[in-house]
């Protein structure tokens, strides 16, 4: 099936980058997936989509498909020619590029089968730090405060919030008075004038506790009912990182005792699906994950993402294979 050019299956379309994906198209057959149940798509895989080089697919992709989901096993499956030859013998090269880092589980299975997996780091920064600094709004008490309104009491029965000024602002990877902790002291022109300090101090010393770290073995639950109860009583918690990174049951129930005064998060443990306790506590400021959802952040993704893939199809160097997968080798010949 199109022998002349590498086939390059899409999970979403293309809509902030259109020159871009003109560009791939000029050295790459594209298409997109049209919606369809998971059956028929698997037996697509046996005929119709057997000979995929590369494989797009976003954020959006496991919340708004039947096809894909953010499961590790359901993502090697897609990968995985269905006669589940050995990783020499497939068809599949390059096969992911990706909006968003998946579950770190996912990548040893895709590295054994020979799949280069990118994704675009830079351009997400600023969106989300952008984002973060808007959940602070939980520190003021936004959300239940929007609520009365909504409800036509306007401010009738909304407690106090509290300023920013003068708190201690724990950033994990606005000046209040800033610390952070990482796995090593980040560069001074990096760090921004905060203080490291060790997680234990950063837990016991935080108002303010901001999770901007990957998802790993590690780090899933790195928050949990021990570090909870180590916070400061009051604290608030904002997550634009990875759901997993916070143990949301051990969550909830700080809310509801009161230890955390209020949370601002954009993910979820187990998206799109949201803690139930959560959902009714009105001091959870909650948004659906939309850190990146603006057309400037998109649009940056998808002219990172064309360039990838482009440069996957002509054999130049990737612009940012993961972490995990660097060192792998694409057999159209691109060396990491």
């Amino acid at each position: 099936m199109h022998p002349t050019k590498p086939f390059v299956l899409f999970f979403n379309p293309v809509k902030f980058a259109r020159p871009f994906y003109k560009q791939l198209q000029q050295v790459a057959h594209t298409e997109v997936v049209i919606p369809q149940s998971r059956i028929e798509f698997f037996q697509d895989l046996q005929d119709k989509y057997r000979n995929i080089f590369a494989i797009y697919r976003t954020s959006s992709s496991g919340a708004t498909s039947s096809i894909t989901s953010r499961s590790a096993a359901s993502i090697s499956a897609t990968m995985a020619p269905a006669s589940k030859l050995e990783p020499s013998n497939t068809h599949w090269q390059m096969a992911l590029t990706s909006s968003k880092r998946l579950r770190h589980h996912c990548y040893n299975r895709l590295r054994n089968r020979g799949i280069i997996v990118t994704n675009p780091p830079d351009p997400v920064t600023d969106a989300t730090a952008d984002l973060a600094v808007f959940l602070l709004g939980a520190l003021c008490q936004l959300n239940p405060a929007m609520a009365s309104l909504r409800a036509g009491t306007f401010k009738t029965g909304v407690h106090v919030g509290n300023d920013p000024q003068n708190k201690e602002e724990a950033v994990r990877c606005v000046r209040p008075e800033t610390i952070y902790h990482n796995r090593s002291p980040l560069p001074a022109a990096q760090a921004g004038g905060a203080e490291e300090v060790s997680f234990e101090n950063l837990l016991r010393q935080s108002d303010i506790i901001t999770m901007n770290v990957p998802l790993t073995a590690r780090t899933t639950h790195l928050t949990g009912p021990a570090e909870l109860a180590r916070m400061k009583a009051g604290v608030v918690i904002v997550n634009t990182a990875r759901g997993a990174i916070i143990d949301e049951t051990a969550l909830a129930e700080a809310l509801e005792s009161g230890h955390v005064g209020a949370v601002g998060l954009d993910v979820y443990e187990r998206e799109p699906e949201i803690h139930e306790r959560l959902l009714k506590q009105e001091r959870a400021m909650l948004v659906p994950h939309v850190g990146t959802h603006t057309a400037e952040a998109l649009g940056k993704m998808e002219t990172w993402a064309m360039e990838n893939l482009r440069r996957a199809v002509v054999g130049e160097d990737l612009l940012s294979p993961v972490s995990e997968h660097q060192g792998l080798a694409l057999s159209r010949g691109v060396s990491l």
